[in-house]
C-alpha cells in the first residue's frame, strides 16, 4: 500500500504559504504557513498532522489488539500532542480514554502499551512516545 501527499510553497518562510492536498482530497490545498505552524493562523501544520496520523493509527492498532484478545470494545478516544522543541519534534504524547466491558485494568494497559510500540506510526518515529491510558468503567 502507498499513499500519497503533495505540498506547495510560495515565498519567502515568514511571508509565504502553502498548501497540502492529499490524493482522497481530504486535504485539498489545504493551506498552511509560518502563522499556523509556529503562531495561531488559519490552516494546518506538519505537527497537527503527525499527531492526527498517530492518535488515528494508535487507536485502530489497539481496537484490534482489543478484539483480538476476545474484548468488545465500547469507545477508545486517543489525544496526541506533538511536541517541537528548538526546531526538533522531541515527543509524541497520547491520551487515552477508553471503555473496554469486562477487562482488567493490568491487562487493558498491557495491550494499550503492546498497541502503542507496535502501530505502524509509533514504529516510524524516533522520537519519545508516551501514553497515559484510562479505563473508565
Amino acid at each position: 500500500m502507498k499513499r500519497k501527499a503533495q505540498a506547495v510553497w510560495n515565498g519567502n518562510i515568514k511571508n509565504g504559504n502553502g498548501s497540502l492536498t492529499t490524493d482522497s482530497t481530504v486535504l485539498n490545498k489545504t493551506q498552511y504557513s509560518f502563522n499556523s505552524r509556529f503562531a495561531d493562523g488559519i490552516g494546518t501544520n506538519p505537527e497537527e498532522l503527525l499527531a492526527a496520523a498517530h492518535a488515528g493509527c494508535f487507536t485502530m492498532k489497539l481496537s484490534l489488539d482489543l478484539t483480538t484478545a476476545g474484548f468488545a470494545v465500547d469507545t477508545l478516544a486517543t489525544e496526541s500532542t506533538i511536541t517541537l522543541n528548538d526546531g526538533k519534534i522531541t515527543q509524541s504524547l497520547l491520551v487515552l480514554n477508553a471503555k473496554v466491558p469486562g477487562i482488567s485494568e493490568e491487562e487493558f494497559l498491557k495491550i494499550a502499551k503492546g498497541a502503542e510500540e507496535t502501530c505502524p506510526v509509533s514504529q516510524a518515529f524516533s522520537f519519545e512516545i508516551v501514553l497515559q491510558a484510562n479505563l473508565i468503567s
